[in-house]
């Protein structure tokens, strides 16, 4: 594609063919894609946590979650054929990913407390209960929080295919 050609795609001065646009994409490394415009907050939201990939928590956030992982290894090796045991594993590698604030380090705090609960009276599972129903609210939360940058309220399309009344 002449280069002519690519400046007048960037300054919008010529319609794309949707086979262009696609190849244009694929050589750019990206997957063009049409989404229900419902998911488009969870697309956001995923392609926000890939981006936060690159910035794994520091400081206290890795403290504690360092700790909550020791806390859960230690409940595993005793029972390691618990499910909730595994899907707080999975729970706990995903949130890994994401940056935390100090209100998330509190559930993290809170999550752990309740793993020692468990560990101390391993007849109740409700502190197991608790601890899982803990780190999947925070792990949903971090994935739907918003973006740190402006939204717009709504989108508008380029075109509709009813008839315009005033026209």
């Amino acid at each position: 594609m002449p280069q002519s050609h690519i400046s007048k795609i960037e300054t919008g001065a010529v319609d794309l063919r949707v086979s262009s646009l696609v190849a244009l994409a694929r050589v750019l490394d990206l997957e063009l894609m049409l989404v229900p415009r419902k998911t488009v907050p969870a697309v956001h939201a995923l392609v926000r946590s890939t981006e936060r990939a690159s910035h794994p928590p520091t400081g206290a956030a890795l403290k504690h979650l360092k700790q909550l992982q020791k806390t859960l290894d230690t409940i595993t090796e005793a029972h390691p054929a618990l499910e909730e045991l595994t899907q707080l594993q999975h729970q706990l590698r995903a949130i890994r990913r994401f940056q935390l604030s100090q209100n998330d380090v509190g559930v993290l705090q809170n999550t752990d407390k309740a793993l020692q609960a468990f560990r101390e009276n391993t007849k109740s599972s409700d502190s197991l209960n608790q601890a899982l129903l803990q780190i999947y609210s925070l792990r949903n939360a971090l994935g739907h929080r918003s973006a740190d940058g402006p939204q717009t309220d709504t989108v508008r399309p380029a075109y509709s295919l009813e008839e315009d009344d005033d026209g």
